[in-house]
């Protein structure tokens, strides 16, 4: 049953994220499940936090990409990455070399935004205030896995770590200098490209997309061995 539709985001502010003192990723996930820092908690059905496997402790995650925020499938299942752009995201990243296991999943908000359009929900933009709220969880999940390589999918998310004035159409592939992590990038949203008008469009936008991840790919694989232990 859908939940009502939450106060305004102007409305009476919340306290802040309650991120652990000394985070481990199954430590924020059981954190992240009782944040109130905004409203989004009263419209989706539940937190739907990062998900991959966790680097050994003296190693970094290979790759981090990020999204906007789960979707309507993501929000009923609690998982990222598991609706339609989850699985053109899956593909894309076996045609780019990408190890899946390699990937860490996960959104710049943690729940799902949407409004109702008979019965379906239909996804909604979050605003400045929802991402500063949930932008400590995101922090907190960046610092734990160290990640070799960010790539930000779609604008918001780009703008989110990598600042307004950041441009996907014109900036997308390249490796942005940040204190994030060694390597950032951008580029669209996997759901854009299952947005194309046309088949011809989808295929090309499909492309441009794997060959983005292609440079990611290059990356990771230039990655020197980790010294051999004492």
């Amino acid at each position: 049953m859908a939940r009502p539709t939450p106060p305004p985001p102007d409305g009476p502010r919340r306290p802040p994220a309650p991120v652990p003192s000394r985070p481990t990723l199954p430590a924020l996930r059981e954190a992240a499940a009782a944040c109130r820092a905004c409203d989004l908690f009263l419209r989706g059905t539940q937190t739907v936090f990062g998900e991959g496997e966790a680097p050994e402790a003296e190693r970094r995650a290979s790759v981090v990409l990020v999204g906007e925020q789960p979707g309507d499938q993501e929000d009923r299942q609690g998982r990222p990455f598991v609706g339609p752009a989850g699985r053109l995201l899956d593909k894309a990243l076996v045609e780019a070399g990408i190890d899946r296991r390699q990937a860490y999943v996960t959104n710049v908000v943690k729940h799902f935004k949407w409004e109702p359009r008979g019965k379906r929900r239909i996804h909604q933009k979050p605003n400045e205030r929802e991402i500063a709220a949930c932008r400590p969880w995101l922090d907190a999940e960046l610092a734990v896995l160290r990640p070799r390589v960010i790539v930000c999918l779609g604008a918001t998310a780009a703008q989110a770590l990598l600042g307004r004035g950041f441009r996907v159409t014109k900036q997308r592939g390249q490796l942005v200098p940040s204190p994030l992590a060694p390597f950032v990038t951008a580029t669209v949203h996997p759901s854009s490209i299952l947005r194309a008008p046309d088949d011809e469009s989808r295929h090309a936008e499909y492309a441009r997309f794997v060959d983005d991840l292609r440079r990611v790919a290059a990356v990771i694989a230039a990655e020197p061995a980790p010294a051999p232990a004492p």
